[in-house]
């Protein structure tokens, strides 16, 4: 019999007044356990924002503690693990797409263990294709129990079958976990989990749960330990930053936060994403305070259309939006703003469209995630009537990205010639010849120099601009 706890959309949409509550010792491994995976390889692909990149991290400090090691090839793995991303039909259709070469794989290689997890095994209707279409899966896990992945992955083994763990429930706040970060210089620190706010487009209320808080004292002991190991910059991450604290029984905010982890030391702070309703003036006050916190604020707009965002459940209008970003333009000097937008939305017409054409001229993004509206089952944006053609929207999204790659490379160009600051991280993936790294606005910068520069803030005069990168050399 397949052990299963199978997610439910109505059981993940409840929200109670119950309070999170943060546990320390729910990650347990007994010493049957930390050898189960020795002499045995794992690799681990990732699809999605930054919260799955950290859970990732996550996810490979269990696997070694369990005696695993990674490859970075797939083909000669042991254990291979694909942490999704349920956002947009697209990032669905290529974890079933990798699925179907890891079933050639394992026809050749039958003892190779193979797990989903992460956000798409959160929705009911995934897991039930994976359990008609894809039996041969060994473990199934969502995002509230990657702590239990030691115990899940021996089950499994023990009864050579499918293993079901997915939790649809708000949440706890669980510390403690091990990490392996991926760089030694840059590093995430989750600061809140879940949502709240249910945007009618939106599956991650419903996939990452309730919205909860860390404590503080996780929080900035996590990252006084970062900068006494070297580390350069970190970047707070949560579904919606802003509303960092909201559900603690404390008066502490985002701005307080912000304005601690400042004083750590850290030389980078950088915090994603925000929601436009909950940035305050405060919080705007303390990122001009403090030249560590660093000048680039992602501030996604979804629809320059009030019409369009009311129905998408933003809670802010498009005055709202330009006002807030103009006190950040003002407030913050110099700052680089980008956004995400979405075209073909339920009911979006030529004026609505051309009303988030409107924000582009006035905001000047120095970049932007632009999508075609992707429905996501057991949203109410689903539900909706969607009349406008493919093609139509696909006309709509190529205008779009005309408007954001002209301001995008204008803003580029004002660092020509100018000398900025580059965390240097190391190769540049098109040319081993170049060192890259990103300025404190988020500019990638491409560097002809010595790789004694690696993990060291320098400063670099930029020499050419293009749309999406500078290259620059370094001015001592």
């Amino acid at each position: 019999m397949i052990s299963m706890k199978i997610p439910n959309l109505k059981d993940a949409k409840v929200r109670t007044r119950n309070k999170s509550i943060t546990k320390e010792n729910e990650y347990i491994l007994n010493d049957n356990l930390r050898v189960l995976g020795k002499g045995k390889t794992y690799f681990v692909k990732t699809y999605g924002c930054q919260m799955n990149e950290h859970d990732s991290e996550n996810i490979k400090a269990i696997l070694e503690d369990m005696s695993f090691t990674e490859v970075d090839d797939m083909e000669k793995a042991d254990l291979i693990i694909l942490n999704t991303c349920a956002i947009r039909e697209n990032a669905h259709n290529k974890v079933f797409g990798m699925l179907g070469r890891i079933k050639h794989l394992k026809e050749s290689r039958p003892d190779i263990i193979t797990g989903v997890c992460g956000c798409m095994v959160q929705e009911e209707s995934v897991v039930e294709e994976i359990m008609t279409k894809y039996k041969w899966i060994d473990i199934v896990f969502g995002t509230h129990n990657i702590h239990n992945l030691p115990n899940i992955l021996n089950t499994s083994l023990a009864k050579n079958k499918l293993e079901v763990e997915v939790l649809s429930i708000e949440g706890d706040v669980l510390e403690n976990i091990p990490v392996k970060r991926e760089n030694p210089y840059k590093a995430w620190v989750n600061i809140m989990y879940g949502c709240d706010k249910f945007c009618t487009y939106c599956i991650v209320p419903y996939t990452r749960g309730k919205q909860r808080s860390r404590e503080p004292k996780y929080i900035l002991e996590e990252v006084e330990k970062l900068v006494k190991d070297g580390y350069k910059e970190v970047t707070l991450l949560g579904q919606n930053v802003n509303a960092y604290g909201k559900d603690l029984e404390i008066n502490y905010t985002m701005a307080n936060l912000l304005e601690d982890v400042a004083k750590t030391g850290i030389e980078r702070v950088r915090f994603v994403t925000s929601h436009p309703w909950d940035f305050n003036d405060d919080m705007i006050n303390i990122i001009a305070k403090y030249d560590n916190i660093m000048p680039y604020i992602h501030l996604p707009l979804q629809s320059g259309s009030s019409r369009i965002l009311k129905l998408m459940g933003r809670r802010y209008t498009k005055e709202e939006y330009l006002e807030l970003y103009n006190k950040l333009r003002s407030k913050v000097p110099n700052c680089s703003i980008t956004t995400d937008i979405i075209v073909g939305f339920p009911g979006e017409t030529e004026e609505d469209f051309n009303e988030t054409l409107d924000v582009v001229e006035k905001c000047k993004y120095d970049s932007a995630f632009t999508f075609i509206f992707s429905p996501r089952i057991g949203t109410p944006a689903c539900r909706m009537l969607d009349e406008t053609p493919k093609e139509v929207k696909e006309q709509r999204l190529y205008k779009l990205n005309d408007l954001v790659n002209k301001y995008a490379k204008e803003a580029n160009d004002n660092y020509e010639n100018k000398v900025v600051k580059v965390l240097l991280e190391g190769y540049s993936s098109k040319d081993k010849d170049m060192l890259m790294g990103y300025t404190e606005t988020m500019k990638l910068v491409n560097v002809k120099a010595d790789s004694k520069y690696i993990g060291q803030i320098v400063d670099v005069k930029i020499t050419d601009v293009k749309t999406w990168s500078m290259d620059g050399i370094i001015v001592d």
